[in-house]
C-alpha cells in the first residue's frame, strides 16, 4: 500500500495528514513537558514552604541570643567586683 499515491481527480492530502500528525505529536510532547515542569514547580514550592517554616522556627529559637552580650557584660561586672573585693580583703 502506497500512502503517498495520488488518485487522479482527487485532491492530494497526504502532506496535510502528515503535517497534522507531526503537529499533534509535537503538541503532545510540549504538553507532557509543561506538565512535568509544573509538577516540579509544585514540589519546589512545597519544599520552599517547609524551609520557610524551619527558618521561622530557627529565628524564634535564636532571638534570645541577641541578649547574650548583656549577660556577658553583667557577668564581667560581677567578676570585676569580686576581684575588687578579693583585693580589698588582701587576697
Amino acid at each position: 500500500m502506497n500512502l503517498a499515491a495520488h488518485i487522479p481527480g482527487e485532491p492530494h492530502l497526504f502532506g496535510w495528514y502528515l503535517g497534522f500528525a507531526i503537529a499533534f505529536a509535537i503538541i503532545v510532547v510540549i504538553v507532557v513537558e509543561v506538565q512535568a515542569i509544573l509538577m516540579l514547580a509544585r514540589k519546589i514550592g512545597t519544599q520552599a514552604q517547609s524551609a520557610i517554616e524551619g527558618l521561622e522556627q530557627i529565628f524564634t529559637n535564636t532571638t534570645p541570643l541577641a541578649d547574650l552580650q548583656t549577660t556577658v557584660n553583667h557577668a564581667r561586672a560581677i567578676v570585676e567586683g569580686m576581684l575588687g573585693v578579693r583585693k580589698g580583703l588582701g587576697g
